[in-house]
Parts: C-alpha cells; structure tokens; sequence
C-alpha cells in the first residue's frame, strides 16, 4: 500500500515538475515518511526525476519544442553548480537537511508566487554575465536539494525571452543533464535507495509523459494559469503542515 502511494505521489509530482516545477516537495517529505535518512531520501528522489526526465525529453522533442542551442549555454554553468550543490548536499547532516528543505519550501513557494515575473517572449531583461552566473546558482541549488529547482529555471528562462511552452521544455532538459550528474555522485557516496527510487521513478516516468501533454494542449496563458494555481496550492499546503 505505501509502495503504491509512493507511486502515485511520483505520478502527480511528475505532472506537476512539467507543467511548473516543485513535485519534490511532494516526493521528498513522502521518502521521509517512508522511513528514509534525509540524505537518503534526497538521492533517491533523483531516480524518479531521472526517468521522468528521459519521458518528458522525448515527449518535448517529437514535438519539436526543445531549443538545443539555448541548451549548450545553460548546461555548463549548471552542471558546475550542480557538482558544488550535491558536495554541499552531502556534508550536511540529515536533521540540518531536514531544516534546511522545510525552510526552502516556504521561501521557494512564496517568491514563485509573489516575485516571479514572466517576461514578454522574445525580450530579454539579463546580460550574458547575468545569466551564466544565474544558471550557476540555479545549478548549486539543484545539485543541493533539486525540489522546486524548476520554478528557478522557468524564471531564468523566461527572463532571457522565452515563452512558458518552450521554456518548460528547455527546463525539463536542463532538469535531466543536471540530475544524472548528482545521482551519479550520491550513488557514488552510497545515498541512493534503488528500490523506492524505481517505484517512484515509475511514477514520475508516467506523469512526465502526461506532463507534456498537458504543457503542450494549455499553451502559454495556460501554462501561467497552471503555474500559479500550483503554487498557491505549495503555499496552503505549507500553511496547513
């Protein structure tokens, strides 16, 4: 019965990393529950996130969404934000783990729902300074704790004028090169349980695949609308913990 609820926390939180970003609030307190170390349960929560990466890649791709050039000059700041993020990650103790994710889902909910701004698509309001050290940031901050990373991309992204559609399809990019770095290093380090991780990656594989769908059918007012609503669903969640 757990194993199934583990699964279909996967699937929502699957859906919900496509369409907006944040599914690893819901995944990472429910590896938790389930008995996991917090460091654990942050490793393990990549193997979902990697298989929903591969599904929601492939979906994005046949349908011709995906900006590869854009991808070339996001993915290097990144991936050495995210070798910094998963050392830091793992230096950290469970119980400072533990307080550390509590006070980022607040702080991560509420700037996405009161401080994101989308820009118009097309126009750009950062520097290529400005943005390569952004994707750093985003790149630490993922290889740190990866839930709600996709909030930050969509941020970064659409203030270098992308459209929400596209953007989420660059970001679950950015999201799956970046994830098979610090899973690479927390299984290195032995933080990694592969049985939850398969199960929930099951989920997340599904609802990647449903993610797009939906991410593709609203289209950009849709996709803010979607944002939104999600967030301020984090946020009476957080309230009511």
């Amino acid at each position: 019965m757990l194993l199934f609820a583990l699964f279909a926390v996967g699937f929502l939180a699957g859906v919900l990393n496509v369409l907006a970003g944040g599914g690893s609030f819901l995944t990472l307190p429910m590896l938790i529950f389930l008995g996991l170390p917090a460091t654990v349960a942050n490793g393990t929560n990549r193997v979902g996130i990697l298989l929903q990466g591969v599904t929601s890649v492939w979906g994005f791709d046949r349908r011709r969404l995906l900006d590869r050039g854009r991808a070339v000059s996001a993915v290097v700041p990144v991936l050495a934000g995210t070798l910094l993020g998963a050392a830091l990650a793992l230096v950290v103790g469970d119980e400072a783990f533990r307080r550390i994710l509590a006070v980022l889902m607040v702080v991560v909910s509420l700037w996405s729902l009161w401080g994101h701004r989308t820009e118009r698509p097309g126009e750009s309001s950062l520097s290529r300074g400005a943005t390569v050290v952004a994707f750093l940031g985003v790149g630490v901050y993922a290889g740190f704790v990866q839930a709600g990373v996709g909030f930050l991309l969509l941020a970064v992204l659409s203030r270098v004028g992308m459209d929400l559609v596209r953007a989420n399809a660059l970001k679950v990019l950015i999201v799956l090169i970046s994830v098979v770095l610090s899973l690479a290093i927390f299984a290195w380090q032995g933080q990694v349980d592969w049985s939850l991780g398969l199960v929930l990656a099951a989920g997340n594989g599904l609802g990647g695949l449903v993610g797009v769908r939906l991410a593709v059918l609203a289209g950009h007012r849709g996709l803010r609308w979607i944002v939104t609503l999600t967030v301020i669903a984090f946020a009476v969640a957080l309230v009511l913990r």
